[in-house]
């Protein structure tokens, strides 16, 4: 196993998309040298195969490099979509009358009106209605509905082309989060092996219980990731904590929500969501153009590095690269552009420093454990790390609640729950076998894995957590205060 060195190691995570660039020879392997944690399959694209193919070549390269890299499926959600036009691309003029109508033929769509792949909009809006087509490009305003035909008026106009998306102002599209082009992809998820799937389009806490009970018994050990981008998701605090709760993780997914919810409130809503989810302990990943400009320039704009370090300094657990790995010109230099900009946030004094749960109470011994440990390694001179040994991962997940500028080690048997960590911010996974380790040895093995992979020298002190039966959830009740001897260094 290569040593670490965590005087340059990033905390924040980064998630990039699989697709035809990172196909090309080399690049996905060069893109998980320069520091991917965790993949998306997209299966907006692709067939079974290609995923399952990937995600194959993904673990591969994985296991060659000594890493824990998580892979996140990513389910399509409902198509929200105008159909097709008979000569092509149309271009609107703002004030001029555009129908879209749902009995339509759906290639026969021109400059005064379009079909729809949504075939129930026409019950879900009514007069005075905003509906914002291809991201928000074109805007049209809802006069009357009739029968099956929406009547519209361009408020902005513009070029429009086949299959672009629509999204309702505020909300309130009654599209379910699972199609049933979902509910295939997500069994090909199990069936792969995932580590965590994204659910598009969740309207509240029950669309993300249903996902987790198709998942059933045999994707029980998915994580499931909501992805937040409809108004009614952020609409009151109670539905977005629900949602939350009913996670394992959350995605800030900037598009559709800023499409509905509008750019200026989109940014406020961004702190608040990254904030509730490490206030109820599930982590955060901020997604959507966050590096959009290098798909076809090999460095980012200023206000890229801005957004990304922004997150950072928000709190996420990772940030999300899409068409940018996935069909961009420059895969690789993006990773490392983003891997920079990173640790560049990551140096300031207030990403290192957490106030998090300081005046609440704790109900469970390993989450008062954890939190104990973060605490301690933060105040006390000469810590270089808290290595945690875990069944599941959930203790140094607790732990990566607080911001600091120390590493945390999950020591996890089960390669489940190390990829699984490769999710949280500042962890980094170590497969830790304890199944032929006496009670009173433990100790010292994890110092010595420590030593061995450069995490810690002779003369550093670490704090421990475990529990008193290994491979156990919930166990975590112990923390001790280690210090690293030459012993450690010489196995």
């Amino acid at each position: 196993m290569n040593a670490l060195h965590f005087s340059t190691i990033r905390r924040t995570k980064i998630v990039a998309t699989l697709g035809p660039a990172s196909d090309r020879e080399g690049v996905l392997e060069a893109m998980l040298k320069a520091g991917v944690d965790v993949v998306r399959l997209n299966f907006s694209h692709g067939t079974a195969d290609d995923h399952r193919r990937r995600l194959t070549e993904v673990r591969e390269i994985a296991a060659q490099l000594g890493r824990s890299v998580a892979v996140l499926g990513d389910l399509q959600g409902p198509k929200i979509r105008i159909a097709r036009f008979r000569d092509g691309a149309v271009v609107l003029k703002e004030g001029q009358p555009f129908i879209l109508d749902m009995a339509l033929d759906g290639d026969a769509g021109d400059s005064h009106q379009v079909g729809c792949d949504y075939k129930t909009l026409s019950k879900d809006v009514t007069a005075g209605d905003r509906l914002l087509l291809d991201d928000g490009r074109l805007v049209l305003d809802v006069a009357r509905v009739d029968g099956q035909q929406v009547h519209t008026t361009v408020v902005v106009g513009g070029k429009l082309s086949n299959h672009k998306g629509i999204n309702k102002q505020g909300g309130g599209l009654s599209a379910p989060a699972l199609t049933e082009k979902d509910k295939e992809d997500l069994k090909t998820a199990v069936e792969i092996g995932v580590d965590y799937l994204a659910i598009s389009f969740p309207r509240h806490a029950e669309d993300m219980l249903e996902a987790r009970r198709l998942l059933g018994e045999e994707g029980k050990e998915i994580g499931l990731v909501a992805k937040v981008e409809r108004a009614e998701a952020v609409a009151d605090d109670a539905t977005l904590d629900g949602i939350i709760e009913a996670s394992e993780a959350v995605m800030v997914a900037r598009g559709d929500l800023g499409v509905e919810i509008g750019d200026a409130k989109l940014v406020g809503v961004q702190k608040r969501m990254i904030k509730r989810a490490r206030s109820l302990n599930r982590a955060v990943i901020t997604a959507t153009q966050m590096m959009e400009s290098m798909i076809s320039a090999p460095l980012p704009t200023r206000a890229e590095v801005f957004d990304v370090a922004n997150a950072v300094l928000d709190g996420s657990d990772a940030v999300m690269l899409s068409a940018e790995t996935a069909a961009g010109d420059y895969p690789l230099e993006t990773v490392e552009a983003m891997s920079r900009v990173c640790l560049g946030a990551e140096r300031e004094k207030t990403a290192q420093e957490s106030g998090h749960r300081i005046h609440e109470g704790f109900t469970r011994p390993d989450e008062t454990i954890a939190l104990s440990a973060m605490y301690a390694a933060n105040h006390m001179t000469g810590i270089t790390a808290i290595a945690c040994m875990t069944s599941s991962g959930y203790t140094p997940l607790i732990a990566s609640r607080i911001r600091s500028g120390l590493p945390i080690v999950g020591l996890a048997h089960n390669p489940i729950a190390q990829r699984r960590m490769a999710l949280y911010r500042g962890v980094v996974s170590l497969p830790f076998d304890t199944s032929e380790m006496s009670a009173t040895e433990l100790n010292d093995r994890a110092l010595e894995l420590l030593v061995k992979t450069g995490i810690s020298k002779p003369g550093d002190h670490v704090i421990l957590t475990r529990g008193d039966h290994m491979n156990a959830h919930g166990g975590t009740n112990t923390m001790k205060v280690m210090e690293i001897t030459d012993e450690h260094a010489k196995s």
